[in-house]
């Protein structure tokens, strides 16, 4: 019989460093007035309340807790000083009946802020909130001008006065080694007030009032400041990596 030969082996060298998991970069807080290139007349309160009855503020308590567009409702859009690309974006923001706002994502891609409490479903449009605004192209004839833009899935949107939530994953176009893009930017997903109201949307190009120009891959946050009083308690920016 041939002799055994027992190759021991000390478990130690087959011991492993502990798995760290990723710290996810931290987000950007942008519900202050620190966070933008230039604010206007853009400001912060303690409390805020919109009217039910009127596009107008109802009282505002001033403080550091809320970013509001002024008195008037009517000022400069907000240009975040940072950039992003993919991003999961965070808003909590309320509007005083009739208001109007939006979020640019990468300064280009708008997802409509608009009271449209009590619009029933099979009424809503790309110009209704939730929606994915439309491109604009001023060269085609009068009516054709506005195309595209992706309407919410159902309409979730609460009462004028109230404060709203918007959950958003976006992913940023892609580009290649010479610069040209070779995927759309997307919405992955959008929730409004808890409701999925859009799932993996592609958007083609730009939406009516992003900024012109070529398409980045990175690019800041804008804020529309000037269709009507928007206040925001939340607005987080958290860079991600979405595949």
């Amino acid at each position: 019989m041939k002799p055994l030969f027992h190759l021991l082996i000390s478990a130690a060298a087959f011991t492993l460093a502990p798995l760290r998991a990723e710290t996810p970069p931290q987000p950007l807080e942008l519900a202050n007035l620190a966070a933008w290139a230039e604010t206007g007349a853009w400001g912060l309160a303690d409390e805020i309340q919109g009217s039910t009855q009127e596009k107008k503020w109802k009282s505002v308590k001033p403080g550091k807790a809320v970013l509001y567009n002024g008195a008037e409702g009517k000022t400069i859009n907000l240009t975040s000083k940072a950039n992003h690309s993919d991003a999961e974006v965070e808003v909590e923001f309320m509007i005083p009946k009739g208001s109007n706002s939006g979020i640019y994502l990468m300064s280009r891609y708008e997802l409509q802020i608009l009271d449209s409490y009590g619009k029933a479903d099979n009424a809503i449009t790309v110009h209704d909130g939730g929606a994915i605004y439309e491109q604009w192209d001023e060269s085609k004839p009068e009516g054709a001008k506005g195309f595209g833009g992706t309407p919410p899935s159902t309409n979730a949107s609460s009462a004028p006065g109230t404060w709203q939530t918007y959950k958003i994953l976006f992913r940023a176009p892609r580009f290649d080694g010479d610069g040209k893009k070779v995927a759309n930017a997307r919405f992955i997903r959008v929730e409004h007030n808890g409701v999925v109201i859009h799932e993996d949307v592609e958007v083609p190009g730009p939406t009516r009032g992003g900024v012109d120009g070529a398409e980045l891959s990175s690019a800041p946050l804008i804020v529309q400041g000037d269709h009507g009083p928007v206040a925001f308690r939340k607005l987080s920016v958290r860079p991600v990596k979405v595949d």
